[in-house]
Order: C-alpha cells, then structure tokens, then sequence
C-alpha cells in the first residue's frame, strides 16, 4: 500500500484527490493537511508520497519542501501546480522535488503518477520538460557546458541508464528494460549522480536532456525522448 500525504490550501483539491487515490486500491491517502499543519502530519503519518502544492498563502511550498526533504526519513516529494510553466518549478526540482503534479490532471492518470512516484520516477509533463529544456533566466552557456562535459565522464551503460532515468523509469522498470538486475541499475544511478554532481534523478534528467544526449530513436531504439504516464 502506497501511503499518500495531500498538502493544499484548498479543502475541495484535498478531499477531490483524496477520493479519487483512495479509489484505486493500492494507494491510501492517510492525510491531508493545510501547509500550516504539513510538516507535523508528515511527521506523523510517515507516508511514502507527499502531494505538495506549490504556493499556499499560509506558508512558503518549496521552504516546506526543503524542510520535507531534509527529514530523517523523507517522502517522496511531488509539486501541486495549477500551470506547468509554473516559474517556481525549476527551483522545486533543484530542491529535491521529484516532479510535479498538474491540479487539472483527468482522474484516471492520478493513481499511475503516484505508483510511478513511489516507485523512484520521474514525473514531468511534456510541455514543461521542452521549457525547461530552452533555457531558464540566468542560466550561464558556461554552466550548460560544463554540465554537458560531465555527461562525457559516463560508460555507455551509464548513458543507457541515464537515458531511461529521463523517461521517467524506476529501478526496476530500467532493469527490466536493460536486463539488469536491480541492485547493479541502483549501483549505476549511484555512479551517475556523483559523476554529474546532482543530487536526484529529476537533476539527472533535466541535465541529459540539456545536454542532448537523448534522441528520438533513444539509446536502446526504443525512443529516447521521455515518456509521461
């Protein structure tokens, strides 16, 4: 069972996620919580999910999130938006979001974007995955290139990797994709992360897509550019 923490300031987008996750069998909303009470609830529910909305009169939601993150044993992290051009975005992902959730997502694509979630993916839409692809304000061509040298330091097992990683794939999905068993995929993602100096896999992923290493035919001939539940 997947547990799930809802943290909005609207009492209609709490209850509305909570039914339709509840639903779905193997997710269970054990809270929902305004971003005042986040962080207590968190704490005491533990879940493996947390649905975070990005901006709350109340409180700061990427100042919640820093502090989710840097729990003992912290959730899974995804940003509640209403647009995904959202300009707060990019510094969510770099803060340790693990992608984020449109509130106007259609109900049957909720529950597979919290198991992808749970499960160590990826989650972005295509539309903000191209914006943050062209570029962000004050991101220096210097910096880009750096990033994209560091990509040059991976096998091309790592490469593979990586590519999965940027469409989204857990561990194990990539070991299956690759043939490899879950404990090497988890030693190659270990290997990637120091080699580009990031501190996630949605870093990860946003810098191969900078950096071009994907490609419509992908590593593997199974298409390369990244796939959204």
């Amino acid at each position: 069972m997947i547990r799930v923490v809802v943290v909005d300031d609207e009492a209609l987008i709490r209850s509305g996620f909570g039914m339709i996750l509840n639903a779905a069998g193997d997710i269970a909303v054990v809270a929902t919580a305004a971003g005042g009470q986040a962080l207590a609830t968190v704490r005491e529910h533990r879940p493996d999910v947390v649905l975070l909305d990005i901006r709350m009169p109340d409180v700061d939601g990427l100042s919640l999130l820093r502090e989710l993150v840097a729990l003992p044993s912290p959730p899974v992290v995804a940003m509640l938006t209403t647009f995904d051009t959202d300009e707060y975005i990019l510094t969510a992902l770099n803060s340790g979001a693990a992608g984020f959730v449109l509130k106007d997502t259609e109900p049957e694509q909720l529950a597979p974007l919290v198991r992808t979630l749970a499960a160590g993916g990826v989650v972005l839409s295509p539309k903000a995955s191209e914006s943050l692809l062209r570029g962000h304000p004050g991101s220096a061509p210097a910096v880009v290139d750096e990033q994209a040298a560091r990509v040059g330091l991976l096998t091309d097992r790592e490469r593979e990797v990586l590519a999965l990683i940027a469409e989204g794939l857990s561990n194990a999905d990539i070991g299956v994709r690759l043939h490899l068993g879950t404990g090497t995929v988890k030693d190659h993602v270990s290997a990637i992360l120091t080699k580009l100096r990031v501190g996630g896999r949605v870093q990860a992923a946003l810098l191969a897509q900078r950096a071009g290493l994907l490609t419509d035919d992908g590593p593997d001939g199974t298409g390369g550019r990244p796939r959204r539940p």
